[in-house]
């Protein structure tokens, strides 16, 4: 399809819904859209035939000279979505979700999501770095980023998990990023930020646990590893699954060659969860997830 050279440039918006099933969902939006010359860009839609619920991403720019401003926008469109009860969001295409990162001493998924946000790959603000070890400092310096130290033992973690939450709600953090921070989240903190917060862990789980899962692995051969970035919740690196890879290995490889794999298949499952829930392509479905790639 031509683009009209009338939106060359214009801002571009992206459009989420979910809501129960119904026929007419998808011309109740694009007629709305139609009627005030909004041009789509993109549009994926799914509906889940166990659950009886709807889930939709549309991005779409203007394409002529009768499209609204943006409270105009809303309120047509609030017009489409009250018949099917639907909730929805509209964000601008070019918004940049603000992320906090938590990191203990490992330092490959940190350092990977600070690359590609450097470079313009991820498309968030990385507005700090909280530890509860300082071994990380350094690295968070050279990419410019605040380094904020939280140490945190059981008498104290109480006191660390309300200062990193004030932390979060000071930066105006709309995502905490679990990047191998080897700590486990009161339930109180993960009610706070449900649905705001997402981990990466290896895929051994829950057969291998420990603090030293890949020597466990090799000692029984396993042919397969790989990672699972989810939303937490309460249940143990449990929550909703975001994105997961698997990587094939044999006999060959020893606990050491595991741990370099396993640290490479976290890193990118890490940033490709992070880069869909930034551009709002991920969609809570109970304890499932609708991501639309």
């Amino acid at each position: 399809m031509h683009m009209p050279d009338a939106i060359a440039g214009s801002r571009s918006w992206v459009l989420t819904l979910t809501c129960r099933d119904r026929v007419g969902i998808v011309a109740a939006i694009t007629r709305t859209l139609a009627e005030f010359d909004g041009f789509i860009l993109d549009s994926q839609q799914y509906a889940d035939l166990e659950t009886g619920q709807f889930f939709m991403r549309l991005a779409f720019m203007p394409g002529g000279p009768r499209f609204p401003d943006e409270d105009d926008l809303r309120f047509a469109l609030e017009g489409a979505a009250r018949p099917f009860e639907m909730q929805w969001t509209l964000t601008a295409g070019d918004s940049r979700p603000r992320v906090l990162i938590a990191v203990s001493t490992a330092s490959h998924c940190l350092n990977d999501l600070l690359h590609r946000w450097r470079i313009g790959h991820l498309p968030i603000d990385i507005v700090g770095i909280v530890s509860n070890h300082p071994d990380l400092h350094e690295l968070a310096s050279w990419y410019g980023v605040p380094f904020h130290y939280l140490p945190v033992d059981e008498a104290s973690r109480d006191r660390q998990e309300a200062a990193l939450l004030a932390l979060f709600h000071q930066e105006n953090a709309e995502l905490l990023v679990l990047a191998r921070y080897m700590q486990v989240l009161s339930p109180a903190l993960v009610r706070e930020l449900a649905g705001r917060c997402i981990n990466i862990h290896h895929s051994f789980l829950p057969s291998f646990k420990g603090s030293r899962p890949y020597h466990a692995a090799h000692a029984r051969g396993v042919k397969l590893i790989g990672a699972t970035a989810h939303y937490v919740t309460s249940d143990l690196d449990e929550g909703p699954i975001i994105e997961q890879a698997v990587e094939r290995v044999d006999h060959r490889a020893t606990a050491t060659e595991l741990a370099r794999i396993g640290r490479d298949i976290e890193a990118q499952v890490l940033a490709r969860a992070v880069a869909w829930v930034a551009e709002h392509r991920v969609f809570m479905n109970g304890m499932r997830t609708v991501v639309f790639r």
